[in-house]
């Protein structure tokens, strides 16, 4: 089932033998956006909020997502044959019935050709680590390390909080990415395993928030304040979508309410198309399919407002 907008709380993750475990969607290696130097970021599955623009449609819901490749796809009907819920039919290319599959992954294996392709995976720590530590000598080369994003991450309070002392014990510099759309509390007991905090801020007015993420923005900020009175290290990351939070009245805003909390770097995200493709494969629709991407000029004239309010800018992450 899809995530209530207002749920916080963080989700149970203990597998066999109390073994803390994670639902992780990806672990993408060689990472050059996400942090210093060359990272490797874990994604983990669920996200308390559905932002119009969001480019990782598959670690919104806490569960598996099946998602379809239709140029790897051979016709071959191995897929639609193995599917115990008779929810595949071989057309054109594989048709699913959304309220017959129930996303077991049975497809998944049939494949051939990996033109199916599951979402979300139950890892414990240690397994997560053992792929985080083939990568050390490039976070130790680079300056780099490991950021852990989403979905929301700390919905999964327990697992991050085990995962960031893993990265921890082993000197490994460690970035969170987050919507500060959590419960502080998960905030509190993470924050000094935590060298930077990777921290969105979208549309300052909560009722423009709630249309465009499914909930108000009023925990985002007393979070953001509880951060930056804890002296963490914070990068405040601001995802440009246009005709969404691009207006003078929402810069303005912002910097007027990040200026008293002395964090001085602010990152634009200016929205792109990358993430559109997941939609169709995953067979939602996407509300961004006529919204261009920022031009260059507009991202300057966006940092250039900005700057003027005393902040370190810059396009990009």
């Amino acid at each position: 089932m899809p995530v209530p907008p207002d749920f916080v709380a963080t989700l149970p993750a203990t597998g066999h033998a109390g073994a803390v475990k994670g639902f992780v969607f990806n672990i993408m290696r060689f990472s050059l956006h996400d942090g210093p130097g060359i990272r490797t970021t874990v994604f983990l599955k669920g996200c308390p909020l559905r932002c119009w623009w969001c480019h990782n449609p598959e670690g919104q819901h806490m569960e598996p997502e099946v998602s379809w490749f239709a140029e790897r796809c051979i016709r071959c009907g191995d897929c639609v044959r193995a599917c115990p819920h008779g929810a595949l039919l071989l057309d054109e290319g594989v048709l699913r019935d959304a309220d017959r599959c129930q996303q077991c992954g049975a497809c998944v294996d049939a494949c051939p050709a990996g033109a199916h392709q599951l979402a979300g995976r139950w890892m414990t720590v240690p397994e997560v680590m053992d792929e985080v530590l083939k990568d050390r000598v490039f976070f130790e080369e680079s300056g780099g390390g490991v950021t852990i994003s989403g979905g929301e991450p700390l919905m999964q309070g327990q697992f991050v909080e085990e995962l960031l002392a893993g990265c921890r014990e082993r000197r490994i510099h460690i970035a969170v990415e987050t919507s500060g759309f959590a419960a502080a509390d998960v905030l509190r007991r993470i924050r000094a395993n935590v060298d930077l905090f990777l921290y969105d801020v979208k549309v300052m007015d909560s009722e423009r928030h709630r249309d465009a993420a499914g909930a108000g923005n009023e925990r985002i900020l007393r979070n953001l304040e509880m951060l930056a009175r804890l002296g963490r290290t914070v990068i405040v990351r601001v995802p440009v979508v246009p005709g969404v939070n691009d207006d003078c009245e929402n810069l303005d805003a912002m910097g007027a309410f990040l200026s008293p909390l002395g964090l001085p770097r602010i990152d634009l995200l200016p929205y792109h198309r990358i993430g559109g493709g997941k939609y169709e494969r995953l067979g939602r629709p996407s509300r961004m399919d006529k919204v261009e991407p920022p031009s260059a000029e507009h991202m300057e004239s966006i940092a250039a407002r900005l700057r003027q309010c005393g902040f370190s800018v810059q396009i990009g992450g």
